[in-house]
């Protein structure tokens, strides 16, 4: 069995930094690509921004600049600094994790519960 837990999530005002954290345990064999996500009120889930194994990583247009993602892999542990927020950051942000466990020979997708972020005065 593997869990994500998300952490770091709250209200900040505009202009302010927040740092969400995720942490992958269980059964777990190896981990490719960690993510973040978000998704706002009436709005479609969107990628926020992506690191692989090898330390690559993608971001929004949105957020770049901003943002940075980073991951610990001694402790399957996925983190977004997020830098001078915006109000159009609000969103209850996700994190995905693609990793094999233990019982399995397929790497398959896996999401945290979501953290609530809201920016705003």
């Amino acid at each position: 069995q593997v869990q994500l837990v998300e952490s770091g999530g709250g209200l900040v005002q505009p202009g302010g930094s927040l740092r969400l954290s995720c942490a992958a345990s269980g059964s777990i064999f190896s981990i490719n690509g960690m993510g973040w996500y978000r998704q706002a009120p009436g709005k479609q889930r969107e990628l926020v921004a992506g690191i692989g194994s090898g330390g690559s990583t993608n971001y929004a247009d949105s957020v770049k600049g901003r943002f940075t993602i980073s991951r610990d892999n001694a402790k399957n542990t996925v983190h977004l600094q997020m830098n001078s927020l915006k109000p159009e950051d609000t969103a209850v942000y996700y994190c995905k994790v693609l990793l094999r466990d233990m019982g399995s020979n397929r790497y398959l997708d896996y999401w945290g519960q979501g953290t609530q972020v809201t920016v705003s005065s």
